[in-house]
């Protein structure tokens, strides 16, 4: 199975720019003026995700991402963690709190010009074990 999220922004050129320099994802594929869309997809060649980011020239869409609207990536690695907080500061990313705290607890969270956020992890993915109810 492949995984890609699609989301449209304001600025194609901008936002390839600040994905591609920020996390270090690759141009996997790109099309201009598909029925009024322009389009570009970035990942990690042979990952199991990619991210779509169109522009339609018609009619634009504004974007309207939430405070929870959220890319999550794990990095177990500390030094590689801090390293890409770097690079998405660096590339134009600004710091912005997370609404829930958790994510403030391992990890930053950053916002590219269109309002949707990333969150850096500093963990390894648990595979999505259950957590205990502290009650």
């Amino acid at each position: 199975m492949h995984f890609r999220l699609a989301r449209p922004v304001t600025d194609l050129r901008r936002t390839e720019m600040l994905y591609c320099e920020g996390l270090g994802l690759t141009r996997l594929g790109h099309f201009d003026n598909h029925d009024g869309f322009d389009g570009v997809m970035l990942g990690e060649p042979g990952g199991g995700y990619h991210l779509e980011f169109t522009y339609c020239r018609t009619h634009p869409v504004a974007p309207s991402p939430t405070e929870e609207d959220l890319l999550v990536f794990f990095l177990p690695d500390r030094q590689d963690w801090l390293n890409r907080c770097e690079s998405l500061l660096a590339a134009g990313f600004t710091p912005v709190a997370s609404l829930n705290p958790y994510w403030e607890r391992d990890g930053r969270t950053f916002a590219d010009h269109d309002g949707y956020r990333i969150v850096l992890q500093a963990a390894a993915w648990d595979g999505g074990a259950a957590v205990k109810d502290p009650r």
